[in-house]
This record gives C-alpha cells, sequence and structure tokens, in this order.
C-alpha cells in the first residue's frame, strides 16, 4: 500500500471522528433527515446552538425526492414559499394558488443550506433507543444502520441532548421507542401513540403545524411524525407544511434554549 492511501484514510477518520466527538454534548438532537428535520436543523443552527441530524438511510431527503408516484416535483402551499425563498429555491406559482418547485433542487438546497448554516448530518446511524432521566428525553442512543441491518449483536454508544426532536415521519420510530421502552406518558389524549389517519391534504397541512411540538418532556415532534402522535390525517405529496412544521419547532425550541440561559 502506498502512503498516499495511508493519508486518505487518515484523513477521513480524523475528521469525521472529529465532527462525532463534538457531537457527543448538544442543545438539540434531529432524528429524520426529511424536510422537517433539514429545516428545524438549518433554523437551530442559524442561532448559534449545537445541533445534529441523525439519518438511517445513506441519502438525506426523506420522501421528498420523489414528489408524488415518482414525479420528482413538489408542491407547496402558500406561507410555504417564504421557506423556499430563505433556502434559494426556485418555484413558480400555478393557477389553483400552488407553489411547485424541482425535488432534487429543494433536496440539494435544503441539505447545502442546512450544513453551510451548521448543521451536522450523520447519515447510517440508526436511533435505537433513549437516554431517559426522572421520565425526560436527555440523549439519543445510538448505531449503525448496518448493524441494526444484520441483526448484530453490538452495543450502542450514547449522545446527549437539551433537547430532541422526531422527524422520522410516518414510522414515528423514536416516540414509539419511547413509549414502548419507558412507559412515558404522551402529551396526546390518551398519553399513547394515537396513529396516522387517512389522506385529506388540506386538514394534514392545517393539523401538522398545529400539532407540532413537545410530545414529551425535552421530546418533541415536527413534520409527519407530529401527524403520527397526535392522530392527524396524512398530506400526501404537498410538503409545505412539512417545510413550516421544521421551522416551527426550531422556533420553539430555540425559544426554550434562550429562556434557560
Amino acid at each position: 500500500m502506498n502512503f498516499t492511501d495511508i493519508k486518505i484514510s487518515k484523513a477521513i477518520i480524523d475528521d469525521y471522528f472529529r465532527k462525532l466527538t463534538s457531537s457527543l454534548e448538544l442543545d438539540v438532537a434531529i432524528v429524520g433527515a426529511g424536510p422537517a428535520g433539514l429545516t428545524a436543523g438549518y433554523f437551530i443552527a442559524k442561532q448559534g446552538y449545537r445541533v445534529s441530524l441523525f439519518e438511517r438511510k445513506l441519502s438525506a431527503g426523506g420522501g421528498m425526492w420523489g414528489g408524488g408516484m415518482m414525479f420528482n416535483t413538489i408542491v407547496v402551499g402558500k406561507g410555504a414559499n417564504d421557506i423556499l425563498d430563505e433556502f434559494g429555491i426556485r418555484y413558480r406559482r400555478t393557477e389553483d394558488s400552488l407553489y411547485i418547485a424541482d425535488a432534487v433542487e429543494s433536496v440539494g438546497a435544503l441539505i447545502y443550506r442546512s450544513t453551510q448554516a451548521g448543521l451536522r448530518i450523520f447519515n447510517l446511524i440508526t436511533v435505537e433507543d433513549l437516554l431517559v432521566k426522572d421520565g425526560k428525553v436527555e440523549g439519543l442512543v445510538i448505531n449503525w444502520s448496518p448493524v441494526e441491518m444484520a441483526s448484530l449483536h453490538i452495543d450502542p454508544l450514547t449522545v446527549q441532548s437539551r433537547y430532541s426532536v422526531d422527524a422520522t415521519g410516518h414510522p414515528l420510530e423514536v416516540v414509539r421507542t419511547l413509549c414502548k421502552k419507558s412507559g412515558v406518558q404522551l402529551f396526546t389524549e390518551t398519553g399513547d401513540v394515537l396513529g396516522e389517519r387517512s389522506m385529506c391534504a388540506d386538514e394534514g397541512e392545517k393539523f401538522v403545524l398545529e400539532k407540532t411540538g413537545e410530545v414529551a418532556p425535552n421530546m418533541f415532534v415536527a413534520g409527519m411524525a407530529a401527524c403520527a402522535a397526535f392522530g392527524g390525517p396524512r398530506m400526501g405529496p404537498i410538503f409545505g407544511g412539512m417545510l413550516l412544521s421544521g421551522k416551527k419547532v426550531a422556533d420553539i425550541i430555540t425559544k426554550r434554549l434562550k429562556e434557560k440561559k
């Protein structure tokens, strides 16, 4: 093996572990790199807070890549176009007062602008558990996604965070794990996950924004995770609610962080 190959390996290893060790103590930990998670991470990082995002898949972007039924165009409603402007995403208005944009450009802009703002994105990492003390979520328990896929018995590591966000979409993976393993009562009507209802775009867009917020002590939900937690309808291939939800949860958390300084 020649010396250049070793230098390449060393550069990758050194830089990755620099990023990882600097993410062991966070202000905010986000799970799920869909539009809501990326938007939340952008606005939190923009305020100067330590925020990292953990995504189990190879790529960030969630369901936005495919638009609707693999037609890679996204649609947002009035108000969400302000978020597109914030990220420099080009769009045009339809006769029905909707705004359409290229899905690939949109995801690329979300990833680029959020990381430029200071968000650290760790892909290929699964959140398999949570750090819970006195009924409050105090961090995430992480492992490599391939470890989970191969059902290997490999112990995880822990990331501490003041606040955590479940932005895993329809599966609501983090909050479901919280309920299953810790028995924490959620801030829902029943104290448990209510589950997502059938599609209604108009109602779903309103619901996701209304219910974005804290679902358990120090644990927040954004995007479709809010619908899954609080029993709202899915909205299908319209993404404005996801973007606005990410902005809303960022605003709530940054306000809380400022109050506790």
